[in-house]
């Protein structure tokens, strides 16, 4: 079986990253877990069969096509678990919905419906994460946070997904404290939406990736995001796709 290789070895990244996330769960008093997406865009599906053998089961892709030619590359491995992260077209949400798990990148009704209608009846709900402009910046992608409301309960509705929580890549800040605001808006916005639907399944924050993980756990994050710490720095040219 041949591997894929780094000059640090993926087994020793992720034992880092790991130790990472349990001081910073330790730090911020937290006795849950955090779930670490390992986020294997533009990297060979041998990169993430080697994560996968060090004990590694969620994957992060941001490419629709890129991320279907690893799944079924890589159908053999037990447990394996498959996060769509990236923008999503509506054309492009068949193949998401046909071969995800999970989709944190729904960032307007109508990936969310065609989500719901291309979800095959054979597979488990699709669950996903409402993507939130947290910042309210103009180039970015995301639901205004006062919008996330008014979605919701709409999503919540449909068939074949289930809304579990909320995303969001805040703006970069040079300090912790700065770091906190958006994070800490987004945990607002989640315990509001957990107030109004009790019986939902609504227990997840992805937020926080490899220079704001920490703060992030702080306030709350459940899911994070990391690649470059984990399979090196990323071949834009070896595949880019949308």
């Amino acid at each position: 079986m041949r591997f894929y290789t780094a000059m640090t070895s993926i087994k020793t990244r992720l034992g880092k990253t790991h130790a990472s996330i349990s001081k910073a769960l330790k730090d911020s008093d937290r006795k849950d877990q955090v779930l670490l997406l390992a986020v294997s865009k533009t990297k060979p599906a041998d990169a993430v069969r080697e994560a996968w053998h060090c004990g590694q089961k969620a994957f992060g892709e941001n490419y629709v096509q890129e991320g279907v030619d690893k799944i079924h590359a890589l159908n053999d491995l037990v447990g394996i678990e498959w996060h769509f992260i990236g923008p999503l077209q509506s054309n492009k949400s068949r193949p998401v919905a046909e071969s995800f798990h999970w989709v944190h990148s729904v960032d307007r009704l109508k990936i969310a419906r065609r989500l719901s209608e291309q979800r095959p009846e054979h597979l488990p709900p699709l669950n996903i994460c409402l993507q939130v402009n947290i910042d309210n910046e103009a180039s970015k992608s995301g639901l205004k946070p006062e919008e996330v409301m008014d979605v919701a309960a709409q999503v919540i509705e449909l068939p074949n997904i289930t809304l579990r929580g909320l995303m969001a890549i805040p703006a970069p800040s040079a300090t912790k404290e700065q770091q906190s605001i958006p994070l800490r808006a987004l945990k607002t916005l989640l315990t509001d939406l957990q107030t109004r639907y009790p019986d939902s399944q609504l227990d997840t924050l992805s937020m926080g990736m490899s220079d704001d993980m920490s703060t992030a756990i702080a306030e709350g994050s459940t899911i994070v995001r990391v690649g470059t710490a984990i399979f090196g720095s990323r071949d834009y040219f070896r595949s880019k796709q949308p």
